[in-house]
């Protein structure tokens, strides 16, 4: 299925859509020196945390597994759930909920799939525009919110 078809699909559901996106940690503590972000292919355009949508059957650690592997290139290990989100004007194009997920990882960095970029940033040095409600989801991570 197209890009196009795909989203024009998923504005139709008259329920929620399922998504899930990791914190990458970098380095060896909780808060580490940093965390993976990618530069959105499309729109909304800007970095967000690496995630995607949870396809029909999957359990959520394995769809976070596979859009890491897809987003990133990086192994997943220390799996955790952190928290969920689901504020319905969190995505511009349609509402979703996200299941985040904390991680350390293992392999290359790259970007893949639908990130233009792929990049550790430190905590406090982040990019202006990050999309969605990611820079709600960073901030309760650093803050240990939940």
């Amino acid at each position: 299925m197209s890009f196009e078809a795909d989203y024009n699909y998923r504005k139709t559901l008259k329920i929620p859509v399922l998504t899930v996106d990791v914190i990458i940690r970098e380095g060896n503590d909780r808060a580490g020196n940093g965390i993976v972000l990618v530069s959105r292919k499309f729109p909304p355009l800007g970095w967000a945390l690496p995630g995607g949508f949870v396809e029909k059957g999957e359990l959520l650690e394995d769809a976070a597994r596979r859009e890491m592997k897809e987003e990133t290139g990086l192994k997943l290990r220390e799996l955790k759930q952190f928290h969920s989100y689901s504020d319905p004007q969190r995505d511009p194009r349609f509402h979703t909920v996200s299941v985040v997920f904390t991680a350390k990882s293992s392999g290359s960095l790259r970007s893949g799939s639908d990130a233009v970029e792929a990049k550790f940033f430190n905590l406090g040095d982040l990019p202006q525009k990050i999309v969605f409600d990611h820079r709600n989801i960073i901030s309760d991570f650093k803050e240990g919110v939940y």
